[in-house]
């Protein structure tokens, strides 16, 4: 299994729109086989930081759902809606190995 870790620096005065995006990307993870953990939105400290954690069975999962949201229509209107608001500034991905037990 693996955790992709997304930190987002966020438009501080488009928290709503942000949401919004962050509202309709949890249940496409989980369509496409991943489990989505939620978004961590700012409440104290920075107000333009944001998180969000998602596991796949496997990278290679992981890379057959990056190819599957390039042509859903409801991921291509979470691209857009974040396009369009331009609530997110840039973001960082990266993969972590979790451990439960």
């Amino acid at each position: 299994m693996i955790t992709c870790h997304l930190k987002y620096i966020i438009d501080p005065y488009k928290i709503h729109e942000f949401e919004d995006y962050a509202k309709m990307w949890i249940p496409l993870v989980n369509k496409f086989g991943g489990t989505h953990h939620g978004y961590f939105l700012p409440h104290e400290g920075a107000n333009n930081i944001a998180y969000a954690l998602f596991s796949f069975q496997s990278l290679a999962t992981y890379e057959e759902y990056r190819e599957k949201i390039k042509t859903d229509e409801a991921c291509i209107k979470a691209f857009k809606h974040a396009d369009e608001t331009r609530c997110i500034i840039s973001f960082e991905r990266s993969f972590m190995k979790p451990i439960f037990k």
